[in-house]
């Protein structure tokens, strides 16, 4: 693993080089000051571990002098996006896949579907993909917005698809688990679930691990869909899981934060908040589990034994998935509010109110934080 970091910094790191390479957060990585690091697909990696330890411009200390660099509206609201190469992708209530220079906000491209899209994109080897309430998942020229090829399933697409060895993973409402080459968009296999499957799969050591409305965690092999085990909860499962430690790490709406062992499902944990459902993903960075709550509580929590670090209420229900880099907790609450927390302690070190509810999930990259609310926000530095 550390020979593969190594050789990653060596080049001038790619989405797919840090994909594969499935970089475990602990301190932070310094890379190459002409390096450009992405965040190309929906909590960072196929892990899903929402953690970016490439980040050294935004700190516990400089975080609190972040202002909005733009900003774009379309009176509809945005999802989760995804940050590659200078370009920052996502979709829109009003039926839209965007793509705008990271940097300015300036438009590149859009692309109608023909429904909403909330799944956030996925971005490998100049392809952006994802889904629609249209019932489609597309495969998009990154560059142009081109359409490339799309997948019809039976169902509206709220999960965000994972891109990892040439294959894309992602659920449907039709109670399905899709995996399909990433080149062609030809299935390679179909599992059932028995709910609607509006989790994003986390996918790692040949496994891909996605939740569903039929209250099971699904362990399914990566190369043939078999299913190699599952976990029953008490109620649906929305949210997805993350992957790190040997540990899946997800909540369920019963109330629960879990954390099984990978390989045989098996329960190592369970944390109770203190009511409602628990529909955020968790982040995994530095052994501690960060995940929001209908109870309008962001937890911390210890990754090995679940016990509880912190908390910190926000007063308003929290959706939005965390996001963590260089020792800070991004998050959005329905208080219209996104928050920096420092890591450790939960405390506030930066607010910002936006217009509408930011549950999207935040993104952290190149010094920038980039959240969907009622309009897509780019934070930065002054001077940056």
């Amino acid at each position: 693993m550390a020979l593969r970091k190594l050789l990653c910094l060596s080049l001038l790191i790619s989405s797919a080089c840090l994909a594969a390479a499935q970089i475990p957060c602990g301190p932070t990585v310094t890379p190459p000051a002409s390096l450009i690091v992405n965040w190309p697909q929906f909590r960072f990696s196929p892990t899903h571990t929402g953690c970016n330890p490439y980040e050294s411009m935004l700190s516990r200390t400089s975080v609190a002098n972040l202002v909005v660099d733009w900003q774009y509206g379309t009176n509809s609201g945005f999802g989760s996006p995804a940050v590659v190469n200078g370009v920052v992708y996502l979709g829109s209530g009003n039926n839209n896949v965007y793509a705008f220079n990271a940097r300015t906000g300036a438009l590149i491209w859009k692309y109608a579907t023909g429904g909403a899209v909330s799944a956030a994109p996925a971005v490998a080897n100049g392809v952006v993909y994802i889904g629609s309430f249209d019932k489609n998942l597309y495969a998009l020229n990154a560059t142009t917005g081109e359409l490339l090829w799309n997948y019809a399933t039976g169902g509206a697409v709220e999960s965000s698809a994972t891109v990892t060895n040439g294959m894309v993973y992602f659920g449907s409402d039709d109670a399905n688990v899709y995996a399909l080459n990433a080149g062609t968009g030809t299935l390679q296999w179909m599992y059932p679930t028995g709910g609607s499957v509006v989790s994003s799969p986390a996918v790692a050591n040949g496994t891909v691990y996605i939740g569903s409305y039929d209250a099971n965690m699904y362990a399914l092999n990566a190369a043939s869909g078999t299913l190699v085990w599952k976990y029953t909860t008490g109620f649906f499962i929305y949210g997805s899981p993350t992957v790190a430690n040997g540990m899946v790490y997800f909540g369920s709406d019963d109330f629960y934060v879990y954390a099984l062992n990978a390989n045989t499902g098996g329960l190592v944990w369970q944390y109770q908040t203190q009511y409602n459902e628990v529909e955020s993903s968790p982040a995994v960075a530095d052994g501690v589990v960060y995940i929001g709550g209908f109870d309008e509580y962001v937890y911390a929590l210890n990754a090995t034994t679940g016990a509880l670090l912190w908390k910190h209420g926000t007063g308003f229900i929290i959706l939005s998935s965390p996001a963590v880099a260089n020792g800070v907790v991004y998050i959005g609450s329905d208080d219209d509010n996104l928050y920096a927390l420092n890591s450790a302690t939960g405390e506030v070190l930066w607010s910002y109110f936006t217009a509408g509810y930011p549950d999207s999930s935040p993104v952290v990259a190149n010094g920038m934080v980039y959240i969907g609310a009622g309009r897509l926000y780019a934070f930065h530095l002054p001077g940056h």
